[in-house]
């Protein structure tokens, strides 16, 4: 399937292992002649292999963090291996002829010992410092500075405990080394000095920050903040969303959905880090962490979430019960993913068409049809309607394989058994311009989709050095000024050192229209990116942007697996191909997966390439226009009423059942039933008594 050599791909394995090993290797290696250079003693070689080892650890510190990692595990951290290359000059100078006398390095030993007790005291105010800016909750586009919100300390302080020491001690092991090589103690001990300098310094400035008035309020005020602050915002509807680091593009397809129902949004995130994924937007942000936090949500005027992904954490928030939710999903395909039978903790589940209401019923995971709405694709507007055959020189083809899905499936990804043979075929036709987007999460499974996906990459890379280059539309100079203007648009300026707490400060209320900015600069950008280009030139995209609807509205044809993407795609009804690498016949393949009713179907060898672009070129040949057409409306659902409008009436009707969910509730409840509280009342009480000493 590959014309690279099988060892080619092990080789450049190889060499990557090689060089990650080669710093550890040089730092071991110094050790050992430092150890040899004060045994000898050698000061020559004590000299060079104590710089040798200081300079390797920096580097490890700053490219391979990974190792540093490891090593510390192995209980040989960074503190450890200045210690002993500290302790080993020491004994190298007493060694040294002529600097026999203990009593002349005393000063320096003590001096050692000093720094030391206050690098590990400086680690202990550190952790409490940071304990102290660790609110219970983080926020985003929300005017959180009544929490007494400041400026985080230096990151050398508070969170890089080994570039402190390394940093902090090199004035005392500078000081040794000249000591040793000019046979003078003064210089070991001015370099100590001014190492316990700086770490005392560092010391009064993190002691500061613990006084009152420099920290953040404490726990309960900012509870009892954040209680205020829904009261007085009063949300009504919001989107509830939990995830991994690559995650986050299921909650930023629903941004502009969510920002455009009726009432007041809120997005309700359970993970720290995803606050600075979320692109960006308008509705304020709030990240609850704790469960406890988390419940404090139940005396909200929130009415109804709705949820674009399943994760562990989506049943804490399901036990609110005075919350209505709806699975939305990050996109519908006729993967097993699709009708999960998780779907049917949700009050409602929303679906684009009648394709998924058909697989719910078919999957018969217990989600009941009346809880099934339609309400289209929200998201879908931006894209493109078809507009005929390719007129320019080039037909442009969008390449976008699904990734290889957590049961292994061969048949979920075409990367692995037919990537390379689809990639060959279309940059064998020199009239193809090729866009590959693969998903972000290649790889992160099976090593062979990443190594296919490496292959994949080098192919047109190669393809482009053989093409001729014309001149491009738009010069770097004004991509650069729209990347500029885009990322003043979709970010917030933060230090290296900044924290949640100096976050939350930046980020404040935004500025009135920023969302209508955004939309603007994202277009102006993606105009600029795309006319950076000549137009004969292949593409291979793996960055955030452009997104998948820009290059939806390039491309003249897509090449795809069963995924949502194909989904997406039928809503310009330009012709489409989606590969077979399930083992299926057509015919079974076609039966199986609803999606794939209106495509070209490529066997693994991708001999059917040259039809397909025959039929994009020639419409007389395009023989299932008529049915990518009844598909989209299948997949879909009618574009009259809009989706916007249908995702909006469907908003409006949950939250009316929430209202009359809580209008329904009795008053009182019947003797002798006790309701949840006064339950869990009664268990903490029983707990208290339990836990009362027996009277003797």
């Amino acid at each position: 399937m590959s014309t690279i050599p099988p060892a080619a791909p092990r080789a450049s394995a190889a060499l990557r292992k090689s060089a990650r090993l080669l710093p550890p290797a040089v730092l071991a290696g110094a050790f050992v002649a430092q150890v040899v250079g004060a045994l000898l003693p050698d000061t020559l070689l004590l000299a060079v292999a104590t710089a040798i080892g200081l300079a390797t650890d920096a580097a490890l510190h700053r490219w391979q963090r990974r190792t540093v990692t490891l090593m510390a595990k192995a209980h040989a951290d960074v503190t450890v291996r200045q210690l002993l290359r500290d302790l080993l000059l020491v004994v190298g100078l007493l060694r040294i002829e002529q600097q026999s006398q203990e009593s002349v390095f005393l000063p320096v030993v003590i001096g050692l010992l000093v720094l030391y007790a206050l690098h590990f005291t400086v680690q202990a105010v550190s952790v409490k410092v940071r304990r102290s800016r660790t609110l219970p909750f983080v926020t985003r586009n929300i005017d959180a500075s009544a929490l007494r919100l400041s400026s985080a300390p230096p990151s050398l302080l508070t969170r890089r405990a080994g570039h402190r020491l390394l940093a902090f001690g090199a004035p005392a092991t500078l000081g040794l080394l000249v000591t040793a090589v000019v046979d003078d103690g003064i210089p070991a001990a001015a370099g100590v000095a001014v190492s316990v300098a700086l770490m005392a310094a560092g010391l009064v400035s993190l002691v500061l920050r613990l006084l009152p008035s420099r920290r953040p309020v404490s726990e309960q005020e900012a509870l009892a903040w954040l209680d205020t602050w829904l009261a007085e915002y009063r949300p009504t509807v919001g989107m509830y969303f939990s995830g991994g680091t690559t995650s986050a593009y299921q909650a930023n397809m629903w941004l502009e959905p969510l920002a455009a129902l009726d009432g007041r949004p809120v997005i309700v995130l359970r993970e720290r880090f995803m606050v600075q994924k979320i692109a960006a937007t308008d509705i304020p942000v709030i990240c609850l962490p704790k469960v406890a936090t988390l419940m404090r949500l139940e005396h909200s005027t929130l009415r109804m979430m709705i949820h674009p992904a399943n994760s562990g954490k989506t049943s804490q928030i399901l036990r609110v019960p005075t919350i209505k939710h709806a699975f939305v999903n990050h996109g519908e395909s006729d993967k097993l993913s699709s009708c999960n039978p998780y779907a049917k903790a949700y009050d409602e589940v929303w679906v684009a068409g009648p394709a998924a209401r058909e697989r719910y019923a078919l999957a018969d995971v217990g989600v009941d049809d009346r809880d099934v709405v339609e309400v289209g694709r929200p998201q879908l507007d931006p894209v493109l309607p078809y507009a005929g055959p390719p007129t320019g020189t080039y037909t442009t083809v969008l390449y976008a394989p699904t990734w290889e899905g957590w049961d292994g499936n061969p048949g979920n990804t075409s990367v692995v058994l037919a990537g390379e043979n689809i990639v060959r075929a279309l940059l064998a036709d020199p009239a193809v311009r090729l866009l590959y987007k693969p998903h972000p999460m290649t790889g992160s499974v099976d090593p062979r989709a990443g190594a296919a996906n490496e292959r994949i990459q080098a192919m047109i890379r190669e393809a482009n050095r053989r093409r001729p280059a014309t001149a491009a539309a738009v010069s770097s100079a004004e991509l650069e000024r729209r990347t500029a203007e885009l990322e003043r648009a979709t970010s917030s300026a933060f230090r290296a050192a900044a924290d949640d707490v100096e976050r939350m400060l930046a980020q404040a209320e935004p500025d009135s229209g920023q969302a209508a900015e955004v939309a603007r600069a994202t277009d102006a950008w993606d105009a600029a990116y795309w006319g950076s280009f000549d137009e004969a030139e292949h593409q291979i995209i793996t960055a955030a942007r452009p997104g998948i609807f820009s290059c939806f509205n390039q491309a003249d044809v897509l090449v795809s697996d069963v995924s949502s993407v194909v989904s997406d795609w039928l809503a310009g009804e330009k012709p489409y191909a989606v590969a077979n690498t399930s083992g299926m016949t057509e015919e079974e393949f076609r039966a199986a997966f609803t999606t794939v009713r209106a495509a070209t179907i490529l066997a693994p060898s991708a001999e059917g390439v040259p039809g397909l672009l025959a039929a994009v070129r020639d419409p007389a040949l395009d023989t299932l226009a008529k049915d990518r057409a009844e598909l989209k409306l299948h997949l879909l659902g009618p574009s009259d009423p809009p989706s916007v409008s249908r995702l909006r009436d469907a908003a409006k009707a949950l939250e009316q059942k929430t209202l009359l969910r809580g209008a329904g509730r009795p008053e009182a409840t019947a003797p002798g039933i006790p309701t949840q509280r006064d339950h869990t009342a009664a268990a903490d009480a029983a707990d208290t008594a339990d836990a009362a000493p027996s009277p003797t």
